[in-house]
Formats: C-alpha cells, sequence, structure tokens
C-alpha cells in the first residue's frame, strides 16, 4: 500500500456512510516543509486539474511556508500550470558554497518571481471566486527582533526553551499574522492559543506576505514592513503554525495532504515527541500521506527535506526529480480508491 488515508471520528462515520466526495471537502490544508512537498506534487496536481475541477463552492485554503506557496498557485487561473512552475523553479534551486543569508533569499525570490510571473497573476489568486487563500506568517516580537545573526540566535534559542515548557509562551516571542483572501470564510473563527491578527490580502502585499511565509529564521532574510501589517519583521509561518492545530471548520470535512501521519503544530515542536497528537480540531480531517514501505522506496529511503542541500547539486535535483515522479502513484491510488481507510486516533 502507497497511500494511507486516516480520518478523524467525524471524517471516518461520514466516509463509512456516504464515501469521500470533493462536494464533502470545504477547507484544505498545506504544511510547512520545504522540499518534503515534492511527494505530494502529484497530488497536487491531481487536486487542481481533476478532483476539484468544476467546482462551484468556496474552498477554503491554509497553508504556511511551502504550503502558502502551494496554495497561491492553487488560487490562480491555471493551477496546474502554475504548479508545475512552482516546481521546476523550486526543484532545481541552487545555492553557492558558504551563501549568505541575503544570497539565499535573493536566489530563493526567483521561485516566487516563477509562481507570479505577472500583475494579472497575483489578481487572480486575490479575486479566485472558489479557491480562497490564507496563510500563516510570524512577525517577531521583542526579543525576537534582532537583524543580526547572533541577536538572531539567542532570540530562537530563548523561544525554543520558553516553547518547551508550553506552546503558548510563544506568545511573547512572535505573533501570528494571518493574510486572507478578501471574503474568506476561514478567519471567521477566532484564534486565541497564540496572538493573532487578520489581514486581507491585496495586490501590494501578496508578494511580500507569501516571501515572509517562507522565510526560515536564520536561512532566510526577514520580510521588513508588509503593507496592511504594519512595521516589524516577518518570517516563515511555520514558526507558530507548522503543521497546525486549528479550529479548520464545523462545517464539512478538511482534506490535509501531508508528509507524515502526525503534526507537529508548531516549528519549535519538531522534535518534541509529544506534541505530536491529534486534537479534537481533527474530528473531521481527512489526512493522506504516504506509506513508510513507499518511503522506503525512494532515494536515501526518505522525502526530501532541506538537509539535501549538503549533497552535490546533480544528485540532489536527480532524486527530487526522482521523487517529483514518483508522486504521482499517490494520485493514482486515491483517485482509484487504492487505500485502506484508518481512524486518525
Amino acid at each position: 500500500m502507497r497511500l494511507r488515508v486516516l480520518a478523524g471520528p467525524t471524517a471516518l462515520a461520514h466516509i463509512q456512510q456516504h464515501g469521500l466526495n470533493a462536494s464533502d471537502i470545504t477547507t484544505l490544508v498545506g504544511a510547512s516543509g520545504g522540499p518534503k512537498w515534492f511527494s505530494l506534487f502529484g497530488l497536487d496536481q491531481y487536486l487542481t486539474g481533476e478532483f476539484f475541477k468544476g467546482r462551484q463552492q468556496p474552498l477554503q485554503l491554509l497553508g504556511s511556508s511551502a504550503g502558502a506557496w502551494r496554495f497561491a498557485c492553487y488560487a490562480q487561473q491555471d493551477p496546474v500550470a502554475a504548479s508545475q512552475r512552482f516546481c521546476d523553479a523550486y526543484s532545481t534551486l541552487c545555492y553557492p558554497a558558504k551563501a549568505s543569508s541575503k544570497e539565499i533569499t535573493d536566489i530563493s525570490m526567483t521561485v516566487i518571481n516563477r509562481v507570479f510571473p505577472d500583475a494579472d497573476s497575483i489578481q487572480q489568486v486575490i479575486s479566485n471566486p472558489i479557491f480562497k487563500l490564507n496563510f500563516t506568517v510570524a512577525r517577531a516580537r521583542a526579543l525576537t527582533r534582532s537583524r543580526h545573526k547572533i541577536g538572531q540566535l539567542a532570540g530562537l534559542s530563548l523561544t525554543a526553551a520558553a516553547n518547551l515548557a508550553s506552546r503558548r509562551h510563544l506568545r511573547f516571542f512572535f505573533e501570528r499574522c494571518v493574510f486572507h483572501a478578501p471574503d474568506s470564510q476561514l478567519v471567521q473563527t477566532p484564534l486565541v492559543d497564540l496572538p493573532s491578527r487578520c489581514i486581507e490580502l491585496t495586490e501590494d502585499n501578496l508578494r511580500p506576505a507569501l516571501q515572509a511565509s517562507g522565510s526560515i529564521p536564520l536561512v532566510l532574510d526577514a520580510v521588513q514592513d508588509i503593507p496592511g501589517a504594519g512595521k516589524g519583521l516577518f518570517y516563515d509561518g511555520g514558526v507558530t503554525d507548522y503543521h497546525f492545530d486549528w479550529p479548520f471548520s464545523q462545517q464539512g470535512l478538511v482534506l490535509y495532504p501531508h508528509f507524515y501521519p502526525y503534526i507537529a503544530p508548531g516549528w519549535f515542536d519538531k522534535s518534541l515527541p509529544w506534541r505530536r497528537k491529534f486534537s479534537k480540531h481533527y474530528h473531521n480531517v481527512v489526512l493522506l500521506c504516504p506509506s513508510l514501505s513507499w518511503i522506503d522506496s525512494l532515494p536515501e529511503k526518505k522525502i526530501p527535506d532541506r538537509k539535501d542541500f549538503k549533497l552535490p547539486d546533480a544528485i540532489r535535483i536527480r532524486h527530487w526529480q526522482q521523487v517529483i515522479g514518483r508522486s504521482f502513484e499517490l494520485a493514482e491510488d486515491f483517485k482509484a480508491g487504492n487505500y485502506q481507510l484508518e481512524p486518525l486516533y
């Protein structure tokens, strides 16, 4: 079995009685994770090109970092082509040895230029009547506002220590900013776990906000002073919402194509196994993820990740292209119903 489908109790009961139909889904979730996304590329192509094609009702898209960039493709007029551009640009990125954060930032911006080749592609996202883009960005607070690497490292170390005691302590270091389509329904649900603000997407802030959502601390430079969000330094949305633990929606089902059969709510929770529990927010979630046996069949027996940049460029790109090609196997299984439905928790 290559694809696993895990469902929360509400979703499981619904699928057992009615099956899983595109019209049942009201929200789509996309996690942070950088190149891990290549394992889901085939699913993205199938979902945009066939599964949701012709949809009449709005679909809320919620992502952070790579998930935000993926969904910025979903909301364009030709999502299949936009997603292909994103994949081609990202999978062939190369950085000089010992590149500075500014060099990495400048090179990474070539990807967003491919995602949005002109002003019209930005307007398509903002005014899309069906695919409603929502994504998170983390705004630095007092203790994490340093622009110098040593200061950043000190601030992040304090953040990690505080988060170890309680995830709610993130509130002293970062503020969650939710950038959303003008008529998004997703932001109507209040977020109380962390300080949060909702900012409407415009032609002026979509690109810098999307850039910020992928600006990994210590790796890329923060984005400064995003229009509509005020002054400050804005970082990767995965800092607050790496895999998300949100009250997504009480209506319909939530579809979550993911890399893992578990979640880590925030970036600082990645190495904390006790934070990987599904909360009550996942009662109506349908999570799609590759099986361990499928992952073991990939190059180096793993899905891609940022550590792959340590490999020679030619080898890394070859491995990534193999995973991208193989990702269509998961889409084939989802389309054919070739999977075993499992309880999520």
